[in-house]
Parts: structure tokens; sequence; C-alpha cells
């Protein structure tokens, strides 16, 4: 343990949850390489710890040859504000070093109102906030996730972001900087050695060109590649993912064995960036996944596995993969979960297999109340999938069942709102027929609600976010539609979804409005609590930015956008396609049960679909 834990020991008695912020957990990685990785996962430790990519890369990071992987989450604002009055850095968890000591600041950007997370982490390890205020000693600061996709609004405050998949890639970048340190090259000459790493973006190499006050795209400089195509890790049964992950001391949002049983999808949900953007399909086989469940829940002492994916139900082996589960597991008392499933994959065998647990509830996911807007977003199942799998479940004892739906999708109308009230209630009653009288008083059906927000790389990128007050005008009619009885609904909060869409839609300028409102007091707004919508209202007004003109303005399909010269494999001629598609309400097969579609996925990463047995429909 450093020196340092010598000043933070102090503050943990005048904080909230002081086990955040301490190490030794079972499974934590202790070693003295001369390479120092700091992972940083912006927001606090309950949540981070939860993340399993995060597990993933701590496990990638530490199996590289004398590489030191170290945990950072961000503090919490009692303790954030008490490590400044202290002057306390922030530390890495592992060895209690200060961040700025590590040699790479790897930052997930898991959400888009975790971005002022990101500033708070960097002023409190005190990194400059910005690329280019950095000199050669300060670490290289490197992004990655989900919200990599458009990384434009949060590009000045990386030296370098990574686009897609992580497992293979992250070696290489600790080569190209490792190789750069040793010859002794400057700062600039690491970040053009990183810009020759596939699937790496460095934002300093690309400048947003203006035309008329119009955005034209942007420019690569010094060679960098004029597109930044995606890593795609080719065969996931390639590659080991840890079973000896982290436990956490106290309890954290999803407090269980996580498993990976595929990567990628091809429902094709027009609305899903991550149904696009993280294709081909690569399912692992079935050995694999039992056994790499049955070796992480040995390790970790975990009673309950969560067999995770885009969409679990769609794996073509998992049927056998819950019988071994249930089999080995028999009499011990794990249980056996999965995510959120599509209503057309759920079976009687699936609902029997998962049984044997815990029955705590069912997630499907409709997402529209009326099979015409269904078919708009190529949802692809039916009402009758949806009574047809409630129905079953509620047959094999199961009292709770969620459904997601969606308001504000493009081509909706009233009616269809409407209808997403009267199909819950077809639901409510299809399943009140199958309990038994004397346990009906135990029925719940939640039903959440979001707003659709626009996103990078879907067929409705070019899409209008419904404004503020539209949003709200038609959840009171989602709210006057619904049961009144045995139905709990809950919806975003419409200034969250706003301001999602102005972060997800927005160019590089966008940055100083992230960073304003970060200055103005933001702090981990993907807390409903936390989230001050006044303090956005005045960063948007000091940076001179009408959020509106990005929510809520449709874009040309012939316009340039800010994410055009990140490629997530999909090409732009397709998502068009699918566009024309959806506003004539015609629906696009699963190329993975149907054949190809067209998307240009598996020609440009040079990586195909990967089942591990054949797909039923």
């Amino acid at each position: 343990m450093s020196d340092l834990w010598s000043r933070i020991e102090p503050l943990l008695a005048g904080v909230e949850r002081p086990v955040r912020y301490i190490d030794s957990e079972w499974g934590a990685s202790h070693t003295d390489a001369s390479y120092r990785v700091a992972l940083v996962y912006p927001d606090v430790y309950e949540i981070g710890m939860a993340n399993q990519a995060l597990q993933i890369l701590y496990g990638r990071f530490g199996a590289l040859e004398d590489v030191t992987p170290e945990r950072v989450f961000v503090p919490w604002k009692d303790m954030a504000d008490a490590m400044r009055a202290a002057d306390v850095p922030l530390f890495t968890l592992e060895s209690c070093r200060p961040v700025a000591e590590c040699d790479l600041v790897g930052i997930t950007l898991p959400y888009e109102l975790t971005y002022q997370n990101i500033l708070e982490a960097l002023d409190l390890a005190r990194v400059p906030l910005r690329a280019s205020e950095r000199s050669d000693s300060d670490p290289l600061v490197v992004g990655g996730g989900p919200c990599a996709f458009n990384p434009e609004p949060v590009a000045p405050f990386f030296d370098a972001i990574l686009i897609g998949d992580g497992e293979d890639a992250v070696a290489d970048i600790v080569a190209a900087h490792r190789s750069a340190k040793a010859r002794g090259a400057s700062r600039a000459e690491t970040l053009l050695a990183l810009a020759r790493v596939p699937g790496v973006y460095v934002p300093s190499l690309y400048e947003p060109r203006m035309e008329d006050g119009e955005f034209r795209g942007m420019t690569a400089l010094q060679g960098a590649p004029t597109i930044v195509r995606k890593r795609v890790l080719p065969d996931l049964d390639a590659y080991r993912a840890p079973v000896c992950t982290v436990v956490p001391f106290m309890d954290v949002v999803h407090d269980r064995v996580g498993v990976e049983v595929l990567r990628g999808c091809a429902r094709g949900c027009r609305f899903c960036q991550a149904g696009m953007v993280y294709r081909p399909v690569r399912e692992r086989s079935a050995d694999s996944i039992v056994r790499d469940a049955t070796a992480a829940l040995q390790c970790t002492g975990y009673d309950d596995v969560s067999l995770t994916s885009l969409s679990t139900a769609d794996h073509s082996q998992l049927e056998e993969v819950l019988r071994r589960l249930t089999r080995r597991l028999e009499g011990t008392g794990v249980t056996v979960s999965l995510p959120s499933l599509r209503v057309d994959a759920f079976s009687v065998q699936v609902a029997r297999l998962l049984g044997g647990g815990k029955k705590t509830g069912l997630t499907f996911a409709p997402e529209a109340g009326t099979q015409r807007l269904r078919d708009v977003i190529n949802k692809n199942v039916t009402e009758e999938d949806l009574l047809r799998t409630v129905t079953q479940a509620f047959s094999a004892g199961w009292r709770r069942v969620k459904l997601y739906f969606m308001i504000g999708l493009p081509t909706e109308t009233d009616e269809d709102i409407a209808g997403i009230g009267e199909l819950v209630g077809r639901v409510f009653r299809a399943a009140r027929e199958v309990t038994p009288p004397g346990e009906r008083g135990g029925m719940r059906v939640a039903v959440s609600v979001s707003t659709f927000v626009p996103k990078a790389h879907t067929p409705f990128q070019w899409e209008a976010q419904i404004p503020l007050e539209e949003v709200r005008r038609r959840q009171s009619v989602l709210r006057d539609s619904m049961p009144k009885k045995g139905v709990d609904l809950s919806y975003h909060d419409s200034d969250v979804s706003f301001l999602e869409g102005v972060l997800s839609r927005g160019g590089r300028e966008i940055a100083d409005v992230i960073e304003a409102a970060w200055r103005g007091g933001a702090r981990f707004d993907a807390w409903t609590e936390e989230f001050r919508p006044s303090r956005w209202a005045l960063a948007f007004e000091q940076t001179g930015i009408d959020p509106t003109s990005i929510a809520n303005r449709s874009r040309r399909v012939d316009e340039a956008l800010p994410w055009d010269h990140i490629s997530a494999g999909v090409s732009r001629a397709y998502l068009r396609i699918e566009r024309d598609n959806a506003l004539a309400a015609q629906t696009t097969a699963d190329c993975t049960f149907d054949g190809c579609t067209g998307c240009g996925v598996c020609g440009s990463s040079l990586v195909a679909n990967i089942l591990a047995g054949e797909r039923r429909g």
C-alpha cells in the first residue's frame, strides 16, 4: 500500500459507504509490473463492479506480460469533496497509487449521462481535462465502450478511443505505447503510432470541416485513416473469459456471476444501436459456457449465474446449456437467470429449465403497442407471441413480468400509444386466467416506458427526437390508457431523454457543453436524484449551442453526420434501405435464420456469423 493511504484512511470515517474505497476483495490482482493501467469506470463502485466488460478487460490486461491493471471508480460527492479539501488525488484501489502515475488511463464510455463524470475523474486525478493540454509526462488517456461509436462529444478529452471489441486490441495498444516510450517518442509521435492500430481513433488527428455554417464531415490529418473501422473479436471461444473475477465487499447492482453466451444480434430492430454495431453474431459453444459458468460459481461463491448477451434466448444451444447447468447445479440452490427475452424465443422448455430456481420475474420487450408500429421498428413479434409467452410463464409458476415499451418512435400516433395500455390489459388478463385463484394477489405486471432516442449507426439516425412538450403529452395519453389494477407503470424522465439525445447525436462542439455543465456542478447525472436540467440549460446558454437543433431536428439522408468517419461495419446504404422499409412498415428477416440481408458487416470486418448450432425460427 502506498504512502497515500495514510492520507486517505482518515477521510473514510466521514463518508457514505467507505467500502467503496478500500482494496483486497477476493479475486483482486496485486502485481507490481513496470507498465501500469488504471481502468476507470465513470460511476461509483457498486455500478462499475457490476460491469462485465470491466471484469473482462481487467483479466485481459492482467494476462499481458509485465502489465498491472488496477481499478478506479469515481468517488461519490462526499468523498470527492473530502479528497479535494485534503489535497488527495484520485487513486487506484489495488495499490492506492495516484492515477496520474499510471502509464495508461482507460476510461469506459457506458452511457451518455456519465460524460461529466469523466471530467470529474480526470480533475481529481490531476490529469489535464483536454488532450491538447497534456504533456509527455501525463498518462495516455484512452476511451472505449458502447458510446465510442459517436465519440465526438467527448473526443477532446481523449488521446485515443478504441472502436469495437477490446480483448485483442488492448494488447496492441499497450505494445504500441510501450514501443513509443522505449524509443523516447514524443506525445505527438506516440499518438501517430496509436492511429496505426486497427480500431483506434485519435481525435487530434481529425478536424471538423465546416462550409457555410454547416458541418461537412471530418478531415483526417497526417496520414490518419479516413475511416476508422471497428475492431471485431472473431471467435469468442478462442478467448477464455476470466472466471475468478473480483468479488465485491458490498452489494452491487448485478451481484452475480455473468457469463457471456454470445456477442452481436442480427434481429435488426431499427432503433437499436447495439444490434447494429456489435454485429456479426458470434455464439460460444455449450461446452465453454457450461465450463465457465461452473468454474466461476466455484471460484466466486455466488448463488446466481446470468447468461448474458443482447439476445440470449436466440442462442442455438440454449436449451442444452440450461439442461446441463440444471443437472450440475441441482441441490445447490444456485439460480440460472436470463436477461431481457424476446417473446418469440421463450419456450415451454426454457420455462421449465429455468423453473428450478427462484422465480424472481421475467422481462420482455414488445417495444410498441400495435403491430403496425412493431413492423416499423422491425421487432418481428406479434401480440399472439407475447400472450402465448406470458401464459407459458405464468403457467410454469411465475407471478411477475416486466414489459418494456417506447414512445416517440418514428410514425407513432396516439392510437399506437393507447395500444400499449390495451396490450398490457390483455397480458394481465391472460396471466390471470392461468394463475390459481389463491395466488392472484401476488400477480404484478410492471411496465417501463422509455422515450425513443435516435442513435448513430441505426436506420433511425436521421430521424428527429420528439420535443419535450410532446413527450409529456404522449406520457399523459399513456397514463390514461393503462389498466388501473395490477399494473405498475414507470417511464423515463423526459428531460433525461432529451439530454441523452443531444449527447448521443452531437458533434465535437458538445465537449464545451459537457465541460461547462461539469464546472457548474453536474456530477452523477445518471442518478435520478442528482440530475438537474437547469445546470445543462445554463451550459448550453454559456456555450451558445441550441440543444433542440441537435435532438429535435431530422437529418437529410445525404447530410454529413458527426460519426461518419467511424465505421461499425453496417453500410450507410443498408441503413437507408432499412429506413425506407420502416416508413413502409416492411420487416426484414434475421440473417442468422433466413440468410444474408446485405448489411455489409461480414464483408467489412472479414468476420462472419458464428453459430454453435442451427437456429430454429
